[in-house]
């Protein structure tokens, strides 16, 4: 596996809305563009500061492709695939993938609460089921589950998986 070229500094990006709800594409080309002519080199895009759970597949997809398009070859860009569920993260990362993006982000499951063989059997599925580098996100403020210094060595087995997020607020 070729190493991730994300770069220096990953942003996770919010998902615009229109007055009425509904996903506003334009905006998201236009935060994309604004986010790398500031000094981004990797947008992150579908993440828990991109609406993910409230997003629907279709409007994943249709900012991961917006945000590509703005971009083009002078940003990398990341979307969060990961769901509390092992086939529709699957899907999404399978989907990703042929749309272009450079590579996905993995929350633990939320609302599940697998255990810590349970992450290493969710994320090793999902890895397996692309080429695309992974991202794992480990937020149990918003997940319920940690994901363990344990659990993630063992998964700093499986080839594609490179990096990982941190965000429990315990640095040891």
């Amino acid at each position: 596996m070729k190493p991730a070229k994300w770069g220096r500094l990953i942003t996770a990006m919010l998902t615009p809305f229109d007055r009425d709800g509904e996903v506003n594409y334009k905006a998201a080309g236009q935060l994309a563009k604004h986010l790398v002519e500031t000094g981004t080199d990797t947008v992150l895009v579908g993440g828990s500061t991109g609406e993910s759970p409230s997003l629907e597949p279709k409007e994943r997809g249709g900012v991961l492709e917006a945000v590509l398009t703005a971009v083009g070859d002078r940003a990398q860009v990341i979307v969060g695939t990961g769901t509390n569920s092992t086939r529709d993260s699957i899907k999404l990362t399978k989907e990703a993938e042929v749309v272009g993006a450079h590579g996905i982000m993995l929350v633990t499951p939320y609302y599940n609460k697998p255990p810590q063989a349970g992450l290493i059997e969710h994320f090793s599925l999902v890895a397996k089921a692309t080429r695309l580098p992974v991202l794992l996100y480990n937020v149990p403020g918003r997940t319920s589950i940690n994901m363990l210094p344990a659990t993630v060595a063992r998964l700093a087995t499986v080839g594609n998986i490179v990096a990982v997020k941190e965000a429990s607020g315990d640095l040891e």
